[in-house]
């Protein structure tokens, strides 16, 4: 990646709209409008109209040219942004123009990256823009929007500062063990690890509760085969998707499928009916995938038949949501339309519902249980990157708390160290080249 490029994308979706936008970044931006342009002065921040001309000097649209002189744009950097008529043909055809006057294409991220490398936005921040962009609820929106706003930045400096003040007190303590210091010092530290502690454990709780609001729920509909698991799947989408038959091992692969529950987007998973005798090996590997499904899932939905007697696939299905205590289960008693023969005592709590019939009662459940993971307003950390570092920090924290104890001050300077390099990497890590590259990788071109 070379910095001093001038670099260009599209920057809306390519379809058909009301307009496309082109955007550059680069010292070479005001000179490649100049040229398509044929104008000589474009003014910083005002919206110029103007025709594009091809190479030949053909025009090519009419645009409206807008120009964010450095430092004063997202990149820090010249930026040029061509607003044309909306269209797949018309978008293309500027940006071959743009490429042909001396620009290169931008790798995804990098617009973001050089917004980060010229100290317009912390990590934090670019995080945000990413998962804002993906967001599957209004309510993840809102959250995003207080760290894009730098509640993080705040959350991560005030962290840093009473680990440096613990710090700054340790290597004195070491180099000037013979002066006089203040004698509570070392009760002032001990309340800050505590606090610190207690952050740390708060935002990480308040964060995995979250995961979903943030990555997108993930809801597996799970049971034996032939209990209507397609047919609540095809209930909930309002459309036939799944295959229904009274065959057992229809459905042998899992299905996925998005839908809108109040303001939240969650992803339904459908899957292999799970059951022990069968000898077909791709319905084998089916049920294996089912298993895993329980594993990402945030949600799950366990269906059993009201109009059969308890069997040991029922019983299976009961010890493996019984073994995951971090997910939420519903169990569902299908088929109320039949005779009951299914033993009830064996669900605990459990909700009735027919697929013939209206499940109303389990959208609003579901929406009960999305709504209520928005919780108190609480900081909340956006990527298993954020996540991952203050593990480690917290980690960090409670192993230097025995050396500090026991006067192993250099043991303590070294874990306060090594939790203070882990903070900061939420928002401007100490050594950063091969870790930018890979999380800005996965913006989206053009952002």
């Amino acid at each position: 990646m070379y910095l001093d490029d001038t670099i260009v994308a599209i920057a809306t979706p390519l379809g058909v709209g009301s307009i496309s936008i082109i955007r550059l970044s680069g010292s070479n931006s005001l000179n490649i409008a100049q040229k398509i342009s044929k104008l000589t002065d474009i003014k910083p921040r005002y919206a110029t109209l103007s025709y594009l001309y091809d190479e030949k000097n053909n025009p090519v649209d009419e645009a409206i040219i807008l120009y964010f002189k450095a430092p004063n744009s997202f990149t820090g950097e010249d930026i040029i942004e061509f607003q044309l008529h909306g269209g797949v043909a018309i978008a293309n055809l500027v940006l071959d123009l743009v490429l042909f006057h001396g620009a290169r294409m931008a790798n995804a991220g990098e617009f973001s990256k050089r917004a980060f490398l010229n100290n317009k936005i912390d990590l934090s921040k670019a995080e945000a823009i990413s998962k804002i962009i993906e967001a599957k609820s209004q309510s993840a929106v809102k959250l995003l929007a207080r760290q894009l706003k730098g509640e993080l930045k705040e959350f991560v400096e005030s962290i840093r500062e009473d680990l440096l003040f613990m710090l700054a007190y340790t290597e004195v303590s070491i180099d000037y063990a013979e002066e006089d210091l203040p004698s509570d010092i070392l009760e002032k530290i001990e309340e800050k690890i505590e606090k610190i502690t207690i952050k740390l454990r708060d935002t990480l709780s308040a964060s995995r509760r979250r995961e979903g609001l943030i990555e997108g729920f993930k809801v597996a509909i799970i049971g034996k085969p032939n209990v209507g698991k397609s047919s609540l799947l095809n209930k909930l989408l309002n459309y036939e998707r799944a295959i229904i038959s009274n065959i057992a091992g229809t459905t042998r692969d899992t299905i996925e499928e998005s839908i809108k529950i109040g303001s939240h987007i969650i992803k339904i998973v459908d899957t292999a009916g799970i059951r022990e005798d069968t000898t077909d090996l791709i319905e084998k590997i089916g049920i294996e995938k089912s298993i895993k499904s329980i594993e990402d899932a945030n949600i799950i939905l366990a269906l059993f038949d009201n109009s059969e007697k308890i069997s040991n696939e029922d019983r299976k299905i009961l010890e493996l949501i019984n073994s995951v205590s971090d997910k939420t289960v519903i169990k569902i008693l299908n088929k109320i339309d039949m005779k009951s023969s299914f033993d009830k005592s064996c669900l605990g709590e459990y909700l009735e519902l027919s697929t013939k019939y209206s499940i109303e009662d389990l959208i609003s459940k579901l929406e009960d249980i999305l709504n209520r993971s928005i919780g108190e307003d609480e900081l909340t950390l956006v990527s298993k990157r954020q996540v991952q570092s203050v593990e480690k920090t917290l980690e960090n924290i409670n192993l230097s708390k025995n050396p500090l104890q026991t006067g192993e001050l250099e043991f303590f300077a070294h874990f306060i160290n090594e939790a203070l390099f882990e903070i900061s990497n939420i928002t401007k890590p100490y050594d950063n080249d091969e870790m930018l590259d890979v999380m800005f990788g996965e913006f989206c071109l053009g952002k």
